[in-house]
């Protein structure tokens, strides 16, 4: 289960469930369509598979260098998403390997 830890969400390792920040790497040519992920504390390495079918006004939450951001995704494009904030408010572009349905 994730929480909240500031501005970002903690993910729990699958290994050892140690829950930290883990911002991920973003898909290589070996493994296009995937984020990779690696626990620091066990040393764990996974992936998750980069979310092909998102629609419009899907509730997703992005992981950011910054912050996490939740939101609802308001536009589509092939390698980006824009995403509504929380609130409505507020509109931002994320790469679409960031992006996560909630």
């Amino acid at each position: 289960m994730s929480r909240l830890t500031g501005p970002h969400t903690a993910d729990p390792c699958p290994r050892c469930s140690d829950e930290a920040v883990r911002l991920g790497t973003p898909p290589s040519a070996a493994e296009p369509d995937a984020v990779g992920y690696t626990c620091d504390r066990c040393g764990h390495a996974w992936s998750r598979q980069v979310e092909a079918d998102l629609e419009v006004h899907d509730t997703v939450r992005a992981d950011l260098p910054h912050a996490t951001l939740y939101g609802d995704v308001w536009q589509l494009e092939d390698d980006r998403v824009l995403i509504r904030g929380a609130g409505g408010d507020r509109h931002r572009w994320v790469e679409r390997w960031r992006v996560i349905p909630y």
